[in-house]
């Protein structure tokens, strides 16, 4: 490698540890994704799915979209003051509290219950567009986050078995995305007329958010694990 070319390979390095870092994926102690603790553990898990219950909970008893949105907001809110109490991280309370926010002013601006769940289509066709762009590239997300928990770094760019793994696993992901939207786009038109329809909306929202992403992440990381000679390699890394 040339002088010049060394300057290049750390920065990009650099950027891929960063994006890695960013998407929060975690390794266990046995070496394996850790699927529940990149989500925030069950804290993480309960503080995700509880505001969104609530408010399609509380709109399917009261019919009133009001009640609904301070129930999810109240709940949200809760969540952040408990983690500022015990001085915890806040960041994905704060998230979370973000993103009801912003799905109430939706809701509230529209002044129908089912503007409740836009965002989250605009949220899953971004992410799902940038994992594609990826893919095309050359420079799968899913190779940048795993490679460098594995201990691979960038080398699997330079191994086709191994980039065609992670393009795999980051196929996965995109299908995580692609799935919420088969499913709850039609059901977020039929509520317009159909109550039972938001019902059904509400469900899927929660039953395909971070328990379907954790499942897709699983599969993601168990698809793109090294084989024959490249376990070797993974092998010496730790893996």
């Amino acid at each position: 490698m040339s002088g010049s070319e060394e300057p290049q390979q750390h920065s990009r390095e650099d950027v891929a540890r960063q994006v890695a870092a960013s998407a929060g994926v975690r390794r266990s102690a046995d070496g394996q994704v850790d699927v529940l603790g990149t989500i925030g553990g069950w804290r993480g898990l309960v503080e995700a799915i509880v505001p969104g219950l609530v408010f399609i909970v509380a709109f399917t008893v009261t019919m009133q979209l009001n009640a609904a949105l301070i129930g999810a907001l109240g709940v949200a809110a809760v969540f952040t003051v408990i983690r500022l109490v015990q001085r915890q991280p806040l960041t994905q309370a704060l998230t979370g509290l973000g993103g009801v926010v912003i799905c109430a002013l939706f809701s509230r601006t529209t002044g129908e219950a089912r503007g409740f769940y836009v965002p989250g289509f605009f949220t899953n066709i971004a992410y799902g567009a940038a994992l594609m762009v990826s893919i095309f590239v050359k420079w799968p997300l899913m190779g940048l986050v795993f490679g460098f928990i594995r201990g691979e770094g960038l080398q699997w760019r330079s191994q086709r078995p191994r980039q065609r793994a992670y393009a795999i696993a980051t196929w996965c992901i995109v299908a995580v995305f692609a799935a919420r939207l088969a499913v709850q786009l039609p059901l977020y038109f039929a509520a317009a007329n159909d109550a039972g329809a938001l019902a059904a909306l509400g469900s899927a929202r929660l039953i395909m958010g971070v328990p379907l992403y954790a499942m897709g992440l699983w599969v993601a990381w168990m698809l793109s694990r090294p084989q024959g000679s490249d376990q070797k390699t993974a092998q010496a890394s730790g893996e």
